[in-house]
């Protein structure tokens, strides 16, 4: 159905194709109110909802080329974002700390996060999630985990959190300055400020607050840090290398592993693994407990790299 799919979101909407969508429409709210939808919520969130073929189009589109590891650190950690993570710091001090009491995450990687999945709330998506969502439970390539989130969605409004209207995100339907797809904000999403809404669209206590239950409840430790760069001895066996290998400190130090600045490496014996970003040869890090934990957040040791060097450099504000 994915091969039919393109011809009809992108080909003018024949009648036939109207009438199945239509038909789609009305089961899915048939099915949105067994689980417990209210059918006045549904008449506002699906009125006028339409197959968006952008979103489709992106979906299907493989980055042509990816980036290196340097190019990506250049992109998403540069020194502007630095600067002005240490000012959002500095600005929402009290809140952050008093958030970070709360759940153990330090100020500095709450801050992270959100520099850099919306650069700290600038960038927040520009389609309707609603719309979205059902672009690509109805297209057929993953229909079952977009109609799950889409139904996840639509409980939101029904939540009173946000109405369908003000809830926009990006094109795979990632909402908010932490960009939480629905499930996410249902898991995690907090209402900090106890004003009934938990609102991580425009309401920054929320948004710290439901980032730093994400990361609480993915097993964050807040007495630790997240990895550090390190440099490999010569002839370092590179089977070690990976999550799948993981060892006490004082285990990487006797095999010659060290700090970048040529140092010891730290005494106190946590659990690491050496993550290569690009295989052989290529910048390495020591990766804890906390790595693991951003990986929960976004799959990719290039964005848990990312994250954990955009809090170092904020360091305390």
């Amino acid at each position: 159905s994915a091969v039919l799919a393109i011809p009809l979101l992108c080909a003018s909407s024949s009648a036939s194709t109207a009438l199945e969508f239509s038909q789609w429409i009305k089961e899915l709210r048939k099915d949105a109110v067994t689980k417990g939808v209210r059918p006045a919520t549904l008449d506002v969130a699906l009125k006028g909802v339409k197959l968006i073929p952008r979103v489709v189009e992106l979906d299907r589109k493989q980055p042509e080329f990816t980036l290196t590891f340097r190019q990506y650190m250049d992109r998403v950690v540069p020194q502007g974002r630095v600067d002005k993570g240490r000012q959002k710091l500095r600005e929402n001090r009290a809140l952050l700390q008093q958030i970070s009491r709360k759940y153990g995450v330090p100020p500095k990687f709450i801050v992270a996060f959100w520099g850099i999945e919306t650069d700290f709330g600038r960038i927040t998506g520009g389609f309707s999630v609603i719309s979205a969502l059902v672009t690509l439970a109805y297209d057929g390539r993953r229909s079952t985990y977009f109609r799950g989130e889409l139904m996840n969605a639509l409980k939101i409004i029904d939540g009173g959190h946000i109405t369908a209207k003000a809830m926009v995100g990006s094109w795979a339907g990632a909402m908010g300055q932490p960009q939480f797809m629905p499930s996410s904000f249902l898991n995690f999403a907090v209402d900090h400020d106890g004003d009934g809404r938990k609102d991580i669209w425009k309401n920054v206590a929320d948004v710290f607050a439901s980032a730093a239950n994400y990361l609480a409840r993915s097993g964050w430790k807040g007495d630790q840090t997240w990895g550090r760069p390190i440099r490999l001895p010569k002839g370092f066996d590179q089977t070690l290398a990976g999550h799948g290998t993981r060892k006490l400190i004082s285990e990487w130090q006797k095999l010659g592993v060290r700090p970048a600045d040529g140092t010891d490496l730290p005494t106190r014996d946590l659990k690491a693994s050496v993550v290569l970003t690009e295989g052989p040869g290529s910048a390495a890090y020591l990766a804890y407990n906390n790595f693991r934990t951003i990986l929960k957040w976004n799959r990719s040791n290039f964005f848990a790299i990312a994250v954990g060097s955009l809090a170092d450099r904020i360091g305390d504000g």
